[in-house]
């Protein structure tokens, strides 16, 4: 058994429960011992209590009451219990004083909040799980903490995120991935969905979406079935030139966007699924624009450390250690401190 302070961190999106048993050394460096995944937010059909706790039993029949830390969905309006949205600007001091602690099962549990922001046009965006891979990837280098910098974190819900001088300044989401999903197995578009990636189809259908008019893509989204029609791509192919014309109107959406100016960054942080990940590179390197993949579960793990960092500096409850009682329940309400927007 590996000597140090154990602790669960747990991922839990909609679709997805990605659970970590870590381990903190005497150093304050972090062990990945095991991973183990379950059901996503809204396929449970018992309750988030017997979800977690059928996922993690190995673990706590081995290491007994395991601090708990999660992030995500979890936390939302459809989850076990909400935390608040931040407003941005926000830093990650502000995020670990607003985690939402309390116990289960003799296991102190700790879940992460989430953002919001507001854009000039009245338009409000909210981001909840993304935000630990945000805090994971500032505290990698602290040449992240300085400056301007985008990050795209690629899903089925794209985020775009800008932080400037470590705080999180605004993002803007794009549905991205999920609409990939819908039209590649609800409309009339795909005939046979396929995972098999054909590049130039791809490419083909990414420099469609990138040249195109304003307005012009849901017009465009046809050709995806014209196209096979008439023998200008094949069948097998269509699901490729669907995920580029996706891909490149997303990227070319973040490209006119007001709220950052793409002249001004060194490059583009991309945060995902490696093959996603890779598909957005391309789609920005067609337009010259350079970018940086990072490891998901690597920066993932680095924000639950950061988090934990961040309660111990300021002198809040730490999320490491065992409730004090049965029913304990601690939120930023119950501490004295920096109280975050």
């Amino acid at each position: 058994m590996m000597s140090g302070l154990h602790f669960i961190t747990i991922d839990w999106g909609t679709s997805h429960l990605r659970a970590f048993l870590c381990c903190i050394d005497q150093q304050d460096e972090l062990s990945l011992i095991k991973r183990v995944t379950g059901l996503g937010v809204t396929k449970i059909t018992s309750s988030f209590e017997q979800e977690l706790f059928d996922c993690i039993s190995p673990w706590t029949e081995e290491y007994g009451k395991l601090p708990i830390l999660m992030a995500g969905q979890i936390g939302s309006s459809i989850g076990w219990k909400e935390t608040q949205y931040l407003a941005c600007p926000t830093s990650p001091k502000s995020v670990a004083s607003a985690c939402l602690q309390f116990e289960s099962r003799g296991h102190q549990v700790t879940i992460v909040p989430g953002l919001h922001c507001s854009h000039n046009n009245n338009y409000r965006d909210v981001l909840r799980g993304e935000e630990l891979q945000v805090l994971g990837w500032l505290a990698e280098d602290a040449s992240h903490s300085k400056g301007r910098h985008l990050i795209c974190l690629p899903g089925t819900h794209t985020k775009w995120v800008l932080v400037n001088n470590g705080q999180v300044l605004k993002f803007k989401t794009a549905m991205t991935g999920e609409l990939f999903d819908l039209l590649s197995n609800h409309s009339v578009l795909i005939q046979r969905p396929t995972t098999e990636f054909n590049e130039p189809a791809f490419k083909y259908g990414a420099k469609y979406t990138l040249a195109s008019e304003l307005g012009s893509f849901i017009h465009g989204l046809f050709s995806v079935r014209s196209k096979q029609l008439f023998n200008e791509l094949t069948p097998e192919h269509a699901t490729s030139y669907l995920s580029g014309m996706l891909i490149g109107s997303d990227v070319r959406a973040a490209l006119n966007a007001t709220e950052w100016d793409f002249n001004e960054l060194d490059s583009v942080n991309v945060i995902g699924n490696r093959q996603l990940s890779e598909y957005f590179t391309k789609v920005l390197a067609m337009l010259d624009i350079g970018a940086t993949i990072h490891n998901v579960e690597k920066v993932t793990l680095a924000g639950f450390l950061s988090i934990v960092r961040d309660m111990r500096t300021m002198g809040l409850c730490n999320p490491l250690s065992k409730p004090n009682t049965s029913e304990s329940q601690t939120t930023n309400d119950d501490i004295d401190g920096d109280i975050a927007p």
